[in-house]
């Protein structure tokens, strides 16, 4: 398997933390199941990332979800 970069990025100030898996596919961020994530997309549904918003919640308690695969 061929070794991946993953960028890790968070904003202290907005309380966001962002984590792309692909760093070269154009995407879009779209809504999930929870109002604090949202998952990046490339026009064909395939996961390249995603966002948490208040990231300080998670201190009380963790934070469980599942991404999206693309739709069949």
């Amino acid at each position: 398997m061929a070794a991946r970069t993953v960028k890790i990025w968070y904003d202290p100030e907005g309380d966001y933390l962002e984590v792309l898996f692909d760093l070269q596919t154009p995407g879009y961020f779209r809504e999930t199941t929870n109002d604090q994530v949202m998952e990046k997309v490339d026009n064909e549904g395939n996961i390249l990332g995603f966002s948490v918003m208040k990231v300080s919640a998670l201190k009380q308690s963790p934070l469980e979800m599942t991404l999206s695969p693309a739709e069949v």
